[in-house]
């Protein structure tokens, strides 16, 4: 039974378990790749640059040297990049128990990724999209798996607009629009997901989390701006540390207690920081035509169909 403040000693033996970190060299799936390990999974550290994961890797085998890390290429702004890992993983494991959609990026200035989508949306969210579509029937496969979808308050804000979903040539783009639109996105499809699973007596769960306000990389980014840079003594004071910011995420993968389309936060005040507890999202991210048309037009944009 977890403690009231849930941390990574709630997570239960993981020996035996394939698990999938999306963005793992740092921040949140950083923390969250070492816990897994520390908890016997064989975890696949998914990122962009395999440099990168390597030295993520070698940090964490420095103190635990039993963990069963791979470290494999992923570029979620890449299609290509995407269908090549999912035919790897395919090739070489015949479980996946947890598949841990963590990686994203903020608040970036308008961008396509290499397909043509607006970054945003386009690495947090059809990323995600289709690279849980091309791994589903191993999911399929492993009675009992689940897929989290990590998301953000940010999705208060987000708004779904599906005449310029992508903000085409950046009309009507700025920053914070696109961020709040690929969180909101994130648990549409996580719902979404859900009733894919039970329409099709699909023995998988969807789940969602988000990490409060933490320190991570992402905030990094945001601090290049000097607006940012004024408040950032105030940021540091204010924002949990990542091993914090992860446990909601770690929870909704491995607690046994969870149910289906649940979706995990802190606890503190305004879900900004504390330990990881069942929260609410705003009423939209239950939006099930908006769900429905987010879905089509995923599997249209990225040629994964789910079946």
């Amino acid at each position: 039974m977890a403690s009231n403040n849930w941390t990574i000693t709630d997570i239960p033996d993981l020996t035996g378990k394939t698990v999938i970190v999306t963005g793992g060299n740092s921040g949140l799936g950083f923390e969250s790749v070492k816990a897994f390990a520390l908890k016997g999974a064989r975890v696949i550290l998914a990122c962009r640059s395999v440099a990168k994961g390597e030295e993520a890797k070698k940090q964490i085998v420095k103190f635990l040297p039993t963990a069963d890390i791979q470290v494999m290429e992923l570029d979620l702004t890449d299609l290509k990049s995407i269908r090549n890992f999912a035919t790897k993983f395919k090739q070489n494991h015949a479980r996946l128990d947890i598949l841990l959609n963590n990686a994203g990026i903020m608040m970036v200035p308008y961008g396509l990724t290499k397909d043509g989508f607006e970054s945003q949306l386009g690495t947090n969210h059809l990323g995600h999209f289709a690279l849980t579509g091309l791994l589903l029937d191993v999911l399929k496969n492993t009675p009992t798996s689940r897929v989290v979808n990590v998301s953000s308050m940010a999705h208060s804000s987000g708004e779904m607009d599906f005449n310029n979903l992508l903000f085409e040539k950046g009309k009507g783009y700025t920053p914070i629009k696109a961020y709040g639109r690929s969180k909101l996105s994130n648990l549409l499809f996580t719902y979404e997901l859900q009733r894919f699973f039970e329409t099709n007596k699909i023995n998988t769960m969807a789940v969602a989390a988000h990490p409060g306000f933490s320190d991570t990389n992402l905030a990094h980014t945001m601090m290049e701006k000097w607006y940012y840079r004024l408040l950032k003594p105030l940021f540091f004071r204010m924002a949990q540390p990542a091993s914090m910011g992860a446990l909601p995420q770690l929870r909704a993968s491995v607690d046994p207690a969870a149910k289906p389309s649940q979706f995990y936060g802190p606890d503190g005040k305004r879900q900004m920081k504390g330990y990881p507890v069942v929260v609410q999202p705003k009423e939209k991210a239950f939006n099930k035509d908006d769900a429905r048309r987010l879905w089509e037009a995923s599997e249209k944009l990225t040629s994964v169909i789910y079946s």
